[in-house]
């Protein structure tokens, strides 16, 4: 193949994504519209993987039963685990329960959970952690997997560099979290340098639900509820 050739097929390939751009449109409009009247919320992330009896389930119901006692509404990502926990504690206590769905081929699949006005359906994960950042007054992580420390980090990296205004970011179970934490300190930090030490200041790392609403309440205190961009 020379330089001016191109793979079989790359013509057909352009045309498809041009038209795909109609498709995203519609996507972020129909986010756009249902997001905008629901009003402050804390976005919970964590593992689909994550059993009803596993104690992290119970610890983000909690949390979301006392996110929403606080006057805030809750966001997750639609599916199980963590994030039905999240949904399901909103509900219990009457509050606005959001749900951010992606179709995938494994792992998720809609909650019961979910205010049936306020659960949405994305193809694309671009859009769907846009709405996240968008709407969330918060950020509130409980273990999990690749997806959680993609939605940890990008919210990091939006704030650190000025993308987005700063919102609380908040850890949920040290023994989960801490070792990643050290690494960032020990490795990022002090041996290479990579970050600044104010960059640490932008998380927190928490055990119990009381403790995440102090530190939502503190922050808000303070500070102005907005969208962050």
């Amino acid at each position: 193949m020379t330089k001016q050739q191109h793979p079989k097929g790359w013509n057909e390939i352009k045309t498809n994504d041009s038209w795909a751009i109609f498709k995203i449109m519609g996507e972020f409009v129909n986010g756009f519209e249902k997001m905008s009247t629901v009003g402050p919320c804390i976005s919970i992330f964590g593992s689909a993987r994550t059993k009803p009896e596993d104690p992290y389930y119970k610890l983000a119901e909690r949390v979301a039963h006392k996110i929403v006692d606080e006057g805030y509404g809750v966001i997750t990502g639609g599916g199980p685990g963590i994030m039905e926990a999240g949904n399901k504690g909103a509900h219990l206590g009457g509050g606005t329960s959001v749900g951010l769905n992606i179709k995938l081929p494994f792992e998720q699949h809609d909650n019961p959970y979910i205010n049936p006005d306020k659960n949405l359906d994305f193809d694309y994960f671009f859009v769907r952690k846009l709405m996240f950042v968008k709407y969330s007054q918060g950020f509130v992580v409980l273990p999990g997997g690749f997806g959680t420390l993609d939605e940890l980090f990008e919210s990091i990296t939006l704030i650190q560099t000025g993308k987005i205004e700063r919102f609380p970011i908040i850890l949920v179970g040290k023994d989960y979290w801490q070792g990643l934490f050290e690494w960032i300190k020990s490795t990022m930090l002090a041996k290479h340098s990579t970050i600044s030490p104010k960059d640490l200041d932008l998380i927190h790392i928490v055990d119990t639900e009381d403790e995440v609403v102090d530190i939502l309440n503190e922050f808000y205190n303070d500070s102005n509820f907005s969208l962050n961009f």
